[in-house]
């Protein structure tokens, strides 16, 4: 859902601009989310645009890691809160009813993020709060600007955390400091965050919060794209399993998807360029 503590995030989107910016940059995909002027908070619409962003990426012939940041001074602030309605009267309840809008929107959002079928890089540029951080958090990779932050501000408007956050959350950072997170809705800067584990790197951007996240996140997502893509999904799949696979278990589904990558060209590629010392030269085949 959204943050609750920035009178931005009920703002509705009256530009005529897409809510969902994708640019074709070489192999890699830069999506935007783009309604700054509520710090690109979801409504029905956008999660859509995000979905046909994401499907561009998956189906333009070359393209091998994806980017996803925010317009303007913030990330994601969760969901819209102008998208229920809470007018007084009958079926007030229902009308403004959480669960639907998670079940058809934002649980599909996340779903499809996992399921990218290249690797996934977010760049928070400002504030990612409630389903933003989720967001944030369900992709592969996040940088983060140094002045970011991530706020579970879900306690502030006595709901939960959601978008995978109570699972991601205490993946990442223990049952701990997720509960803490959880609980108080306190906001954590990018630096402790990177501190303890939520995030894989800070970006200094020195007050310029696009210019050097992009630049680093873009020379990033470049880097994986010369990477053997097929290894890098397994991997994906490989760590994300190990949270509920026994050792046995695991040892049994590395042995398996070695051997189904044994076949892979870049596998044989690798191989015969480390052999004769040369630079690899992958496709993600």
């Amino acid at each position: 859902m959204t943050s609750a503590d920035n009178p931005l995030d009920n703002a509705s989107n009256t530009s005529t601009e897409p809510s969902v910016l994708c640019h074709i940059d070489g192999a890699v995909a830069l999506i935007t989310l783009n309604r700054p002027q509520a710090l690109n908070s979801f409504n029905r619409q956008m999660h859509a645009d995000l979905w046909s962003a994401l499907d561009q990426a998956a189906q333009t012939p070359g393209v091998r890691c994806t980017v996803i940041t925010g317009a303007g001074r913030g990330f994601c602030a969760g969901a819209d809160l102008s998208d229920f309605d809470f007018t007084p009267g009958p079926d007030m309840v229902k009308r403004a009813d959480p669960g639907p809008v998670i079940d058809q929107c934002f649980n599909p959002t996340v779903r499809k993020l996992q399921a990218h079928p290249m690797p996934t890089v977010a760049a928070v540029n400002g504030v990612a709060a409630g389903a933003g951080a989720s967001f944030a958090m369900a992709c592969d990779m996040v940088l983060a600007a140094s002045n970011a932050s991530f706020i579970q501000a879900f306690s502030k408007i006595g709901l939960v955390p959601d978008a995978g956050g109570s699972w991601l959350l205490t993946e990442r950072l223990g049952l701990a400091r997720a509960m803490g997170l959880a609980l108080t809705g306190d906001k954590l800067g990018a630096a402790q965050a990177k501190e303890w584990g939520l995030i894989w790197d800070v970006v200094d951007t020195a007050g310029d919060n696009s210019g050097a996240l992009q630049t680093a996140a873009m020379a990033l997502a470049n880097k994986l794209a010369t990477m053997p893509t097929k290894a890098l999904l397994a991997t994906r799949h490989l760590l994300r399993a190990s949270a509920t696979n026994t050792l046995d278990e695991q040892l049994n589904v590395e042995r398996d998807t070695q051997s189904a990558l044994g076949s892979s060209h870049d596998y044989l590629e690798g191989v015969q360029a480390f052999l004769e010392k040369r630079p690899p030269n992958f496709k993600g085949t």
